[in-house]
């Protein structure tokens, strides 16, 4: 019964995997989780399938991504890997009905693309709360499945406080450091390490959706009422700028600080009024795009990042302080006073 599950990736080429999962990865009814796949890179698909089904993961579809624009009703896995390196406009118009899709039936996406279209991918995608990867490894991939799987069984931790959500979200990616460098490693010592019995899947860690809010009400802490002034954007910028003077003499890992660069971004840019994409967000933030947009997601469901929908041309989205975001962050800066322009 198990060669079924390797049955519906047609890649002409042998599988890499020959025995039976073992122990099937389930949700949290108890069920295999059903995993749909769609990529136009045979060598991918091939990939993605292999280390899917040696996780324990039923693969229910396996095909190039022209099946997904032709086929809108073809039933979706609980889980749906899309790579999306390229865009065309019926590319962007089925990656809206998936989008639509997935958000109705509850699956979760995990898309990868390319940073000069993550604009185009990221305003198809505002429905079903999606994980975009940019130009991902193996490991992205696994913390992105585990993550998703995360969600599926019902893990929130919402048990746990303030702190301890933060040094969970800062202990994955350090995680997904590990991964990567595990994935490095030759297939026989990765081997060793995860325990795979000599199989080349990837080290596979689990990342699970996490909410922002403490024992008492956020919003009450962060919107008050009267709001000091923003402070001056040049001053934001200037702060902005010694910061990143920092990678020029030291390695920039040692003062990684993802989420309070992009907080100073967005600070500035409502300041000036003006809008930031998510590729701009991305690059200020100093990190990896996938991890940064990790970060954004994190931000986002924290409450102090929204997304914010072009009026003019619904194929563009912008990244936006909350206006609890933007209170905290102007009490902050007249806090400092005049301290702040020695702020780094």
């Amino acid at each position: 019964m198990a060669q079924a599950q390797y049955a519906v990736c047609e890649t002409g080429a042998a599988p890499a995997y020959t025995h039976a999962v073992q122990q099937p990865v389930r949700d949290g009814a108890g069920l295999p989780v059903a995993l749909s796949i769609f990529a136009d890179r045979a060598s991918l698909r091939s990939t993605i399938r292999d280390d899917a089904l040696a996780a324990g993961f039923r693969v229910s579809s396996c095909d190039e991504l022209s099946v997904l624009l032709d086929a809108d009703a073809r039933p979706l896995g609980e889980l749906v890997v899309l790579d999306c390196p390229q865009v065309t406009g019926a590319e962007l118009a089925a990656l809206t009905r998936l989008d639509l899709r997935a958000a109705h039936c509850g699956a979760k996406l995990i898309v990868s693309t390319r940073l000069d279209v993550l604009d185009d991918v990221f305003a198809c995608l505002d429905q079903s709360a999606p994980q975009i990867l940019v130009d991902p490894s193996r490991a992205d991939r696994a913390i992105a499945l585990g993550r998703a799987l995360g969600e599926l069984a019902g893990t929130r931790l919402r048990e746990l406080g303030e702190e301890d959500r933060l040094m969970l979200l800062r202990l994955t990616e350090q995680v997904g450091q590990i991964a990567e460098r595990l994935e490095r490693l030759d297939g026989a010592a990765a081997a060793a390490i995860s325990g795979d019995g000599g199989t080349d899947s990837i080290f596979r860690f689990g990342q699970p959706k996490r909410t922002y809010s403490g024992p008492d009400d956020a919003g009450s802490r962060l919107v008050r009422a009267s709001r000091p002034p923003l402070p001056d954007p040049r001053l934001v910028r200037r702060i902005i700028r010694q910061r990143q003077l920092r990678a020029r003499f030291f390695d920039g890992d040692l003062f990684g600080d993802p989420a309070w660069d992009m907080l100073l971004d967005l600070t500035a840019a409502r300041a000036e009024h003006t809008r930031v994409s998510v590729t701009s967000l991305c690059i200020a933030s100093g990190v990896p795009p996938t991890t940064a947009l990790r970060w954004i997601g994190q931000m986002t469901e924290a409450g102090l990042f929204e997304r914010v929908e072009d009026e003019t041309d619904r194929r563009r989205a912008f990244v936006a302080l909350t206006d609890k975001a933007a209170d905290a962050m102007a009490r902050f800066f007249a806090e400092l006073g005049s301290g702040a322009s020695r702020l780094v």
